[in-house]
């Protein structure tokens, strides 16, 4: 049986995927769900609280910034990020509610 989507569902469809291509990798959606859970946080906070190195956590938020998922403001040396898409709460909260 053949299923036509509306218009909007293709939409929806397009923009999940390129959430989920996005945030694909670990630490990645550690880092969404961390700010999930924070207004914003410093590169130096996420690195702390994730235990994760500074140069390789930077180089995901720059990606993730880079694609709109993430956006972050300079507070003096201090680099704060953000969520900017909110779509990705929903996305976070889908893959949470995953029987996995």
């Amino acid at each position: 049986m053949e299923t036509i989507r509306s218009e909007h569902d293709v939409k929806k469809i397009e923009k999940v995927a390129f959430i989920l291509k996005t945030i694909a990798h670990p630490l990645r959606i550690n880092i969404i769900e961390l700010l999930s859970q924070h207004a914003e946080l410093s590169v130096g906070e996420i690195c702390r609280r994730l235990e994760s190195e500074q140069s390789l956590t930077s180089h995901h938020l720059s990606n993730m910034k880079v694609k709109g998922i993430l956006d972050s403001r300079r507070e003096g040396q201090k680099i704060y990020y953000f969520i900017t898409l909110k779509e990705v709460f929903k996305v976070i909260q889908c893959m949470d509610s995953c029987p996995i």
